[in-house]
């Protein structure tokens, strides 16, 4: 049983770790750093809250997730595809406007600083026990599920070919006479909705939005991304990972065998190790980052 619960512990926890990462790898194949995770996720979260809280289902807080997402990814395009600013800085201002934004509106809606209103989301109480509500969530199937099918995109499909041709070598692809900056903003939109969906499975799971509720999953799931060397089904063997260090830094604090400041280095000391042993010998897409 001990078993069991630290598996579907973790596979709870994965879910936004999937869902970002699947938005992170869309981005950073068409050559647009992912550095903006973090706002996309925390962005989605409240927009999720937020379409559930006024639409009454938690349907529409991941019609509210993936608006949010599309939103913040418009100012990412403009910003980058557009006018070619540069993109780590770019990625860096979404994250700290999504962090100042969402607490003015959380004010402005909720007349609250810290957390939402109770809203709707998936399961919950009349599910029974955690792996009910865990089945009973969309949002569980989707994150599951959403690796796999991009990568079955990127390696099967025309539209894959073109997105992968974008990211290693846009002069060519221009020269075909295929339009790049479409093709960019394609990726960017789909990476924003998936990652803005992740921020829903936060809200919706937890039922209600709390102020920097992300904290720092986007930078966890851009590293799950580089660890993959932008291989999907890497990707998500690298986001289980991670998920289950941060299963175990929970299971030792609530046994207290260590001081809960080591205790929750863990995860991200197991970033670092992991990161560090990949970074040299992997490959990132050619044209990653160039705004020329």
């Amino acid at each position: 049983m001990i078993v069991v619960a630290f598996l579907l512990q973790t596979l709870r926890i994965a879910i936004p770790y999937l869902l970002a990462a699947a938005g992170g790898v869309m981005s950073e194949r068409v050559g647009l750093i992912a550095l903006g995770l973090e706002g996309l996720l925390l962005s989605g979260a409240f927009g999720a809250a937020l379409g559930s809280h006024y639409g009454g289902s938690p349907w529409m807080g991941l019609v509210g997730a993936a608006g949010a997402g599309l939103v913040v990814a418009g100012m990412l395009g403009i910003a980058t595809i557009r006018f070619r600013a540069n993109q780590v800085v770019v990625g860096v201002a979404i994250n700290l406007l999504a962090v100042a934004g969402t607490r003015f509106f959380l004010r402005l809606v909720f007349d609250s600083s810290s957390n939402s209103a109770r809203v709707p989301g998936f399961g919950g109480e009349g599910a029974g026990s955690a792996l009910a509500g865990s089945l009973m969530n969309p949002l569980v199937w989707i994150g599951l599920a959403v690796l796999p099918v991009l990568a079955w995109i990127l390696t099967q499909t025309a539209f894959g070919l073109r997105i992968r041709a974008v990211g290693e070598n846009p002069e060519a692809v221009a020269s075909l006479g295929v339009p790049v900056a479409p093709l960019q903003w394609q990726g960017l939109l789909l990476g924003a909705v998936l990652a803005s969906l992740g921020g829903a499975y936060l809200a919706l799971d937890q039922h209600q939005f709390t102020d920097g509720m992300s904290a720092g999953r986007g930078f966890i799931a851009l590293a799950a991304v580089i660890f993959g060397r932008w291989q999907p089904v890497r990707v998500a063997v690298g986001c289980l990972l991670f998920a289950g260090a941060e299963t175990l830094q929970i299971q030792l604090q609530g046994a207290q065998l260590v001081p809960s400041q080591f205790v929750e280095m863990i995860p991200y000391l197991l970033t670092m190790v992991a990161l560090a042993g990949v970074v040299g010998r992997s490959v990132a897409p050619a044209a990653l980052g160039k705004s020329e």
